[in-house]
């Protein structure tokens, strides 16, 4: 197995992958390469603890069966091309937030059948190479609609998209919950949902739990969970299921009065249980790094415009959070409601 990137969900999916005996080449820079060829990969939390044993290069060395990349959205597209030599030809489970990266991926690897992947579990970068999962849940896989379409025009290369979806499920369900969904694309809507849990974390530097149970950071959530379905309806979308959410439920979420609509992150919050969880956009805060908030909030918002609306809570928030990344100062309550409105 390859994986690509070595990240908090990276990191985890080489570890749990090796935990099941596959041979498992990692490409990973810096630190955090280092780190892995001097101990391995370090897994703990609700997953238990394992330290795993993997190849750890700059590049992939070898072409494996199923390859995985799981960089930041951002990142996607050059990890790819850095690695395209051993990722043409063979099914690649790209494992994102955010609408984007598959397409992305598909410009520089378009010989290679691509699986979504959508990580429900929560993971932790403790340190290079070492990763907690702080809230167990599954890997949802899946393919989009028009892929599906191209590929059945042409079978005769053999690696279709249906075979691809069904090896990556097969490997990655003996070492964790796996789901398929029929509609990636839908799939990646509903995702993008719960991930509106990101921003405040990154703008506060608080937990997910301690800014959903705040009152008025809470109620912000709320406006800009709502925002993100009409603007998915307002496109077209019809919600897939995931974590409990789907469309009818979404769609009645979205029209009722934000103030009812609180019990929504505040079950999300009850889902991750009592260990901190501060989310990816913080820990990228915390690292120095650069967010995958454009991924995020930012997608809602050129979704927005291209659908000839507008999306003011996703806008401002994601200009909050470029402005953390720029000055390095956490915003307070007092701040983010009053930009807000």
């Amino acid at each position: 197995m390859g994986v690509v990137g070595a990240g908090a969900v990276g990191g985890a999916l080489a570890a749990l992958l090796a935990r099941g005996g596959h041979d498992v080449a990692v490409a990973a820079r810096g630190e955090t390469l280092a780190a892995i060829r001097a101990d391995g990969i370090l897994l703990s939390g609700k997953w238990g603890e394992y330290r795993a044993a993997v190849a750890c290069g700059p590049l992939l060395a070898i072409a494996p069966d199923l390859a995985i990349v799981a960089t930041k959205a951002a990142d996607a597209m050059a990890a790819a091309a850095d690695n395209a030599r051993f990722l043409t030809g063979i099914p690649v489970a790209v494992v994102q937030n955010g609408l984007d990266a598959i397409d992305g991926t598909r410009r520089v690897i378009p010989d290679s059948t691509l699986i979504g992947g959508l990580a429900v579990f929560a993971a932790s970068l403790i340190a290079p190479g070492q990763m907690m999962i702080t809230t167990a849940g599954p890997i949802y896989l899946g393919i989009e609609k028009g892929d599906r379409e191209r590929r059945d025009r042409d079978r005769d290369r053999g690696n279709t998209d249906a075979a691809g979806l069904e090896l990556a499920a097969s490997i990655l369900g003996a070492v964790l919950p796996v789901v398929t969904v029929a509609d990636f694309r839908a799939a990646q809507w509903t995702k993008l949902v719960v991930n509106q849990v990101n921003a405040l974390p990154a703008i506060t530097g608080w937990s997910a739990q301690r800014v959903i149970g705040d009152r008025r950071l809470r109620y912000a959530m709320t406006t800009s969970m709502q925002e993100t379905v009409r603007i998915g309806h307002a496109s077209g979308i019809r919600f897939a299921s995931l974590q409990g959410l789907a469309d009818r439920t979404l769609r009645l979420f979205a029209a009722i009065p934000a103030g009812l609509g609180q019990a929504l992150p505040a079950l999300m919050s009850a889902r991750m249980g009592s260990v901190p969880n501060p989310g990816s956009t913080l820990q990228s805060v915390r690292r120095g790094q650069l967010t995958e908030i454009d991924a995020l909030n930012g997608a809602v918002v050129r979704a927005a415009a291209a659908a000839g609306v507008s999306a003011p809570v996703n806008a401002a928030l994601t200009a909050m959070v470029h402005e953390v990344e720029r000055t390095g100062r956490f915003l307070t309550v007092d701040e983010i409601v009053a930009r807000l409105g």
